[in-house]
């Protein structure tokens, strides 16, 4: 019988990198393809939208959550909580949906931890001054706070080892054809066809038998 569990795409870099934007690319080309909301207590940023760009908490909610372990991961970043809700993921997975993870790079790796069959992805700036340009044309980074990102983000790089693949952001549709070229690479691999390929030597020798 063939597997039909859906594929975990976690995606993560440092803040700038344009994740998000690479994300909703993907989403707007393939709807096979779903995201998984997370939840944050930081405030909403303009135009976001409570359910759509995260489960937006107050921190007592979310302390209350992870005692709870609804989270398949969680962690704290630049001040603010943010968590994966855990039975979500476990749910779409299980009926066979490819679902991305828009993740920080902690979150990433504690999911490697307990999911090392998921897909893991490093989005890269093309230069450190692209994505300092990238995080100030936001306009919604104090300049303590800009800083702050700016410091994180190279050190956040430093993990990109920990990562199945690394894609630089350079031109979206161009990051985007890269990691259709990855998704569609792992549904091949053969440690996740197992059930394919041996239905399919089932099949041979009950030709070879009975032809």
């Amino acid at each position: 019988m063939q597997n039909n569990k859906g594929l975990l795409i976690v995606i993560s870099g440092p803040s700038g990198a344009g994740k998000g934007t690479i994300c909703k690319a993907l989403l707007e080309k393939h709807d096979d393809l779903f995201i998984s909301v997370s939840a944050t207590t930081r405030s909403p940023r303009a135009g976001e939208v409570d359910g759509v760009n995260y489960h937006f908490l107050t921190k007592e909610d979310f302390i209350s959550k992870v005692e709870s372990n609804d989270f398949l991961e969680y962690a704290e970043v630049h001040g603010n909580m943010y968590g994966t809700p855990k039975f979500k993921v476990e749910e779409m997975l299980a009926e066979g949906k490819n679902v991305i993870l828009e993740i920080d790079i902690q979150g990433a790796l504690k999911v490697k931890e307990n999911f090392s069959e998921g897909v893991f992805i490093f989005i890269l700036p093309p230069s450190m001054e692209e994505l300092k340009q990238r995080i100030i044309k936001r306009g919604s980074e104090t300049e303590e706070s800009l800083m702050t990102r700016f410091k994180n983000a190279y050190q956040e790089i430093n993990y990109v080892s920990k990562y199945n693949y690394a894609v630089v952001n350079d031109e979206v549709l161009t990051a985007v054809s890269k990691i259709e070229g990855i998704i569609a690479a792992e549904k091949c691999r053969v440690d996740r066809i197992k059930d394919t390929i041996l239905d399919s030597k089932e099949g041979l020798i009950h030709e070879q038998l009975y032809d």
